[in-house]
């Protein structure tokens, strides 16, 4: 087993073929699901507005750093899909952005040396 690193996973899909049981449901749940939702979890956070076009989740993914970032993206995929189909919500193609954590460079404004 490698080195353990941290990923940020944004998984982006469009919503298809919902029934309408399914929008009375994700209407009904709309005020939870907002702006002030977004957050990175290991359930992952699931944002979408009332015209149910569009959804996001937010991952954190733990995972070897030798799979690197395409596998951390296919795992929040695999886990966004099995949550939709868990709750009867049909989706066209997901598309991943990863960031990983542990890499990541965090400019800091103020700092600067001497000159």
């Amino acid at each position: 087993m490698g080195t353990r690193h941290t990923y940020r996973v944004i998984v982006r899909g469009t919503f298809d073929g919902l029934t309408d049981e399914a929008r009375g449901r994700l209407l009904a749940e709309v005020a939870d699901h907002g702006l002030t939702a977004m957050q990175f979890t290991e359930q992952g956070s699931f944002t979408y507005d009332a015209t149910l076009k569009h959804f996001s989740f937010r991952h954190v993914v733990v995972s070897d750093s030798e799979d690197g970032d395409e596998m951390a993206g296919a795992l929040a995929e695999d886990r966004v899909e099995t949550t939709l189909r868990g709750r009867g919500y049909g989706h066209g193609p997901l598309r991943s952005t990863v960031t990983d954590m542990d890499t990541m460079k965090i400019n800091r404004k103020g700092r600067r040396g001497p000159g």
